[in-house]
């Protein structure tokens, strides 16, 4: 799709950004910038009151994000500012926000801008959250998705050869067409077997499920078009957001398909001199073969920035150092965070240190602490690992019951579960058959290579802590259902024998997980070619397959992944720039 041109006529005006103090500003704000824009942070609500154009954007939980503006008293000027249909754009949250009420808050009332209820995706045929990138059905023409019938269809219909174009979701939670809300929808998506509003417009009032700063080059040209057309009309171009006028319905009526995501991992380190680097260990172990210095396989804002030119859906940062007494405004992976969020707009995860911690000055941080200052350095998601198993542990010694306390309901009842993501490293425990592990989930193994030293052919996956060097006596299965009752959105899974190995990603560990919880689970460890990757998704239900070491090295393109993913039938991401 081709870029809209630059408003080269009148002033061109400030962006507001209504910064509501949760989930990753400075993604939208990187992308308002790459799009040729100034932006500018609501402070006060007077900065909403005199606003030319409004970008309201986050991820969260909807009470959450409506209770902080409502403390900082931007509620009522937000509501003014669109009742006067000035020009807006909201964001995922800042979507979803526009309707009376979500029934992921029970009691607390929406801006009401728009009639209707955000509802919970039932689970039924897909896992939930929805992460990753899915297409949209546009409805009618607009500058933000298309300014004619034929670039409306080409969404789902594109010319032969090509792949439909595909944006970043990441939700529990969405809006469904009703006869109330129909003349405001823009654009829908399915998923879960059914079709949701994914994006709406009346007047110059717009606003995304999707998120435009994590889709890509697509998503910085459809951010463009619309701060372009905004420009216009508040240089006095009244006609410059027109939509067309409300249908029954796409112009496409075939659904939309989720796109199964490939993920660069990036193991983060200092190396013996005290620089940052990447590295990549074999069954964890980053060292050179006889205690040697630490492999180090390149720069992290360097590698996230060739990953993202290269095609990667997402990229995974594990920062396996954690820097545990540093103060958190010091620690290296905020400036790294920062770096790869101006480079890269694709989705970012970060992991290790997510921690309560005292720091060498005797201050005190919290989990949330770490969390929400490495959302506003640039993460999208925080993974979190032995935290994680040390929490599991705890709630199936409580029979079950959750207390708030552990760092995934802390950070998943402020930024929402699609934030949050469970990092688990398990080791095989072979046994000679389930009797002999009672109190387990054992599995069988289905690949001889994967058999024990005595011809073992069960295993149980113990999960492990602190990198993989201590156990934890907790099973793989017991965690990972824990987790998700905690609320957990995402389960990452490293499986520390096949680590480094190149023998393909145990399907029979990714098999039963998938089978055992009702979120996305992202396959890692043992990636060796791009058939390991349509092998997982053929044979598992996973959502994603995570690789390091042979993206680092160039002994697997991602383009060749890409493109056996497409040969082998899979649904993925093709290339939108």
């Amino acid at each position: 799709m081709a870029a809209a041109s630059s408003a080269s006529a009148g002033e061109m005006p400030e962006v507001s950004l209504l910064d509501y103090g949760a989930g990753n500003i400075q993604s939208i704000r990187n992308a308002i910038v790459k799009a040729g824009f100034s932006p500018k942070d609501v402070v006060t609500p007077d900065d909403i009151r005199t606003a030319k154009v409004l970008v309201f954007p986050g991820v969260g939980a909807f009470g959450s994000a409506m209770e902080t503006l409502t403390a900082r008293g931007f509620a009522e000027p937000l509501k003014e500012y669109l009742a006067a249909d000035r020009p807006f754009l909201g964001i995922c949250i800042g979507m979803q926000t526009l309707f009376e009420a979500s029934e992921e808050s029970p009691g607390v009332a929406g801006l009401g801008v728009i009639p209707g209820t955000i509802t919970r995706f039932k689970g039924a045929m897909a896992a939930v959250p929805q992460i990753g990138w899915n297409g949209v059905s546009p409805w009618r023409a607009s500058p933000l998705l298309g300014d004619s019938e034929e670039a409306c269809r080409a969404w789902s219909a594109p010319a032969a050869g090509a792949s439909p174009s595909k944006l970043y979701f990441v939700h529990s939670f969405r809006a469904e067409v009703t006869d109330a809300n129909r003349d405001w929808v823009l654009a829908s998506t399915d998923y879960d077997g059914s079709r949701f509003i994914a994006a709406v417009q009346r007047g110059n009032v717009a606003a995304t499920q999707f998120h435009p700063e994590k889709s890509g080059a697509l998503g910085i040209v459809l951010l463009r078009r619309f701060l372009v057309a905004a420009t216009a009309v508040a240089n006095g171009d009244a006609g410059a957001l027109k939509a067309g006028a409300p249908a029954a319905g796409p112009w496409v009526a075939s659904p939309t398909r989720l796109a199964r995501r490939v993920v660069a991992c990036l193991d983060v380190r200092s190396n013996d001199a005290g620089d940052l680097v990447v590295t990549k260990g074999d069954q964890y172990d980053v060292r050179e073969s006889g205690g040697g210095a630490v492999r180090n396989l390149g720069k992290p804002v360097e590698l996230c920035q060739r990953y993202y030119e290269e095609g990667a859906d997402e990229v995974c940062f594990l920062n396996i150092t954690a820097f545990r007494e540093m103060p958190l405004e010091e620690q290296p992976m905020l400036e790294v965070l920062a770096g790869a969020a101006a480079a890269a707009f694709v989705p970012l995860t970060v992991g290790g240190g997510i921690r309560d911690y005292t720091d060498s000055a005797g201050k005190h941080w919290t989990s949330l602490d770490v969390a929400a200052r490495y959302f506003r350095a640039g993460a999208d998601k925080i993974s979190v690992g032995s935290d994680a198993v040390r929490a599991a542990l705890a709630w199936h010694a409580s029979g079950g019951k959750a207390t708030g306390a552990s760092c995934i309901e802390q950070i998943a009842r402020v930024y929402g579960s699609q934030a949050v993501v469970v990092s688990v490293d398990p080791r095989r425990v072979y046994v000679a058959s389930p009797e002999d592990a009672p109190d387990k989930h054992v599995v069988e193994m289905t690949e001889p290579r994967r058999f024990g030293p005595a011809g073992e052919r069960y295993a149980w996956y113990e999960c492990t802590l602190s990198g993989g060097r201590e156990g934890s006596g907790l099973d793989t299965n017991a965690l990972a259902r824990a987790c998700e009752a905690l609320g957990a959105g995402e389960l990452l899974v490293n499986c520390v024998d096949e680590d480094g190995q190149k023998q393909g990603f145990d399907l029979d560990l990714i098999g039963d997980l998938c089978a055992a919880v009702g979120i996305p689970v992202v396959a890692s460890s043992g990636a060796g070619k791009p058939q390991h990757f349509s092998e997982v998704f053929s044979r598992t239900r996973a959502e994603a397959a995570l690789a390091a070491g042979i993206f680092h090295r160039r002994e697997v393109p991602i383009s060749a992944v890409k493109g056996e993913l497409a040969a082998a039938g899979v649904e993925h991401r093709g290339d939108d720039a």
